[in-house]
């Protein structure tokens, strides 16, 4: 195949030709640090404003409530780490967290690094779907909980959370709710007026924005301390002269998502229920990982019985087709997933799963093109399991 095929848009999107137009200027002319008052530092200044003003309508939020950082991982770090920071100087601080064993690392190892400091914390478990359940977060909540933090969508399976539902019950209980919005960004509406969230991350690289620039909703009166020490930027939650050009790129991308969404969620949803009845129907001892809930529009997981999922990835990937084993997050490193593991698959399952994510470059051609490609590296790996390509 001449032309690679990309099915690999939850590791991250291409950068959209409006949003790098978007960013040229800041780039080379319109250099200037938004906190020097002449004229270079005033049209960054305005520049910024603009795109908090952008970003905060496609939230349903208010522009003083947000906070832009270097990425969706930083995102979730300053969410939980700053409301921590805010509860240690309450005379009584409660001790006591929440979240779920599919989270993605960027809330987990946090998570875990504060278990270390003297705090508690309850994983909720997911059923064979991969869902969190109501009854489950009830159940956790104690009078010392201080936040939940649930995933809207997860990178891997697509699984959309019942976030308003189980943001209600948290504060039912008096605890803060936090919810990572990276997959869900883009491909399925989001409100922070619907999911009733306090805390809400997003990456721009998700959405066709540029790398190495995010954003933390923060709502107004939650309680909040900064992590950083620096300036006084982002009304002092997060020190550091702010990145106008990924910003204003952030912005554009959110714009473009917004304009496309209804549109695009649709067209990426036949394709992707296309492409699942067709490996379900076709290929033997094939099956969905997250069937029967509610998912992202582009995401597929299969997993097929006596396959290597790093094999069928390097298979496909020779033949013209880029997608993976699952998460992208882990600096090329493999290893077994974990959401796969926490909805109760077993070890030899969760090998032989691949993940197929859509976007906007995907056509009806490349699917039916990447269903027969897949059809035969099914085959070749079934017949050669010890081939060249499990252990190159």
């Amino acid at each position: 195949m001449s032309t690679p095929i990309y099915l690999d848009y939850n590791a991250t999107t291409p950068l959209a030709p409006e949003v790098l137009e978007a960013m040229l200027p800041h780039l080379r002319g319109d250099f200037g640090n938004p906190s020097s008052i002449h004229q270079f530092g005033r049209r960054a200044k305005a520049a910024l404003l603009e795109a908090r003003e952008t970003m905060a309508s496609f939230l349903s939020a208010s522009g003083r409530e947000l906070v832009f950082t270097a990425s969706g991982t930083e995102a979730d770090n300053l969410a939980i780490l700053g409301v921590v920071s805010a509860e240690e100087e309450e005379a009584r601080p409660r001790r006591h967290l929440v979240t779920s064993t599919i989270e993605h690392h960027a809330v987990l190892n946090v998570m875990r690094h504060l278990e270390k400091q003297r705090y508690e914390v309850t994983y909720l478990p997911v059923d064979r779907s991969g869902r969190v359940l109501e009854g489950g977060l009830r159940g956790a909540l104690r009078p010392d909980t201080l936040l939940v933090s649930i995933m809207s969508a997860n990178n891997e399976t697509g699984v959309i959370q019942p976030v308003k539902e189980l943001a209600r019950i948290s504060h039912d209980a008096g605890a803060l709710f936090h919810t990572d919005a990276v997959q869900a960004c883009g491909k399925i509406a989001v409100s922070v007026e619907e999911s009733c969230a306090d805390l809400l991350s997003l990456s721009a690289h998700k959405l066709y924005g540029p790398k190495g620039v995010g954003a933390l909703y923060v709502r107004k009166e939650t309680p909040f301390k900064p992590v950083f020490r620096g300036g006084g930027q982002e009304r002092a939650r997060r020190p550091g002269t702010e990145n106008v050009a990924g910003i204003v790129g952030l912005a554009e991308a959110v714009l473009r998502a917004g304009a496309l969404l209804t549109e695009e969620s649709a067209r990426l949803l036949a394709l992707r229920e296309e492409i699942e009845v067709s490996v379900l129907r076709e290929i033997p001892g094939s099956h969905l990982n997250g069937e029967g809930c509610e998912r992202t529009p582009n995401t597929a997981n299969f997993r097929f019985d006596d396959v290597d999922g790093e094999d069928l990835v390097k298979r496909l990937d020779r033949e013209g087709f880029a997608l993976s084993t699952g998460a992208a997050c882990s600096a090329g490193a493999i290893a077994p997933s974990h959401v796969l593991i926490a909805m109760g698959l077993t070890p030899r399952e969760v090998q032989g799963s691949i993940r197929v994510s859509l976007g906007r470059a995907t056509r009806a051609e490349d699917m039916r093109a990447f269903a027969a490609a897949l059809r035969k590296a099914v085959e070749i790996a079934r017949a050669n399991p010890r081939s060249e390509a499990a252990s190159a």
